[in-house]
């Protein structure tokens, strides 16, 4: 299994995940020359989008993933956000599962200000692969993972710092501790998770003023024992 972040945070997020037989896209949050630049212009080659919710830094290229010719897998509620319609749209439903090409997909309820975002769960053969982005935090426990790619948004001395200093807007910080997860709440997850069959730990959309990458690193490995990538 190989998970590549190509682009993450808050100007815009684009993943993707293989199996060695199927390609999936998740998000598309940057332009679509950007997104066909980022897959070395082999765009055919994806099986799939899965998108979490309408957030344009999520969801920007929308449109022209679907001319494209790439299926694209969402919520009801974050397709009429979007406003989007037609054949290559499927609308997909918390713990409702389903199959593209090799993997199967279960998707679950996130935890963030948009209609009906989503986190997914997908495997293939014996791996497992857990992504959840933009959710304050995670209403389930899993087994059998073996690559986690999970959005820490912020520091809670850090975000409450920049509100006290001025950087940051009271409003925004609020919508940030109501919408983002945590480094306290990460960890949370971690420790109550099974960590037994997890391989590697991808840790995305840093906040980039109310974070500290190092320190997110060293401490969610510190936890799980396991390779963790910023």
């Amino acid at each position: 299994m190989q998970f590549e972040v190509k682009f993450t945070g808050s100007s815009g997020n684009l993943y993707s995940i293989s199996d060695g037989k199927t390609m999936l896209m998740l998000e598309c949050g940057i332009p679509w020359a950007k997104i066909q630049k980022a897959f070395g212009f082999k765009t055919s080659k994806i099986s799939a989008l899965l998108l979490s919710h309408e957030h344009m830094d999520h969801a920007m290229a929308i449109k022209e993933v679907a001319k494209a010719g790439i299926d694209i897998y969402l919520s009801e509620g974050t397709m009429e956000a979007l406003g989007v319609d037609g054949h290559r749209y499927h609308i997909i439903e918390n713990k409702r599962q389903f199959t593209v090409g090799t993997w199967t997909i279960v998707p679950f309820a996130a935890i963030h200000d948009a209609i009906e975002p989503l986190g997914f769960l997908l495997a293939s053969g014996k791996e497992k692969a857990l992504f959840l982005t933009d959710s304050n935090f995670v209403k389930y426990r899993f087994r059998g993972l073996t690559l986690i790619a999970l959005a820490v948004n912020y520091d809670s001395q850090i975000l409450v710092d920049n509100i006290t200093c001025g950087y940051l807007n009271l409003e925004v910080g609020k919508r940030v501790l109501k919408n983002h997860m945590s480094l306290d709440t990460a960890k949370g997850f971690f420790r109550a998770n099974d960590m037994s069959q997890v391989v590697e730990i991808y840790l995305l959309h840093l906040s980039d003023g109310n974070s500290n990458a190092e320190m997110f690193r060293s401490e969610i490995q510190a936890i799980t024992g396991r390779p963790v990538y910023v």
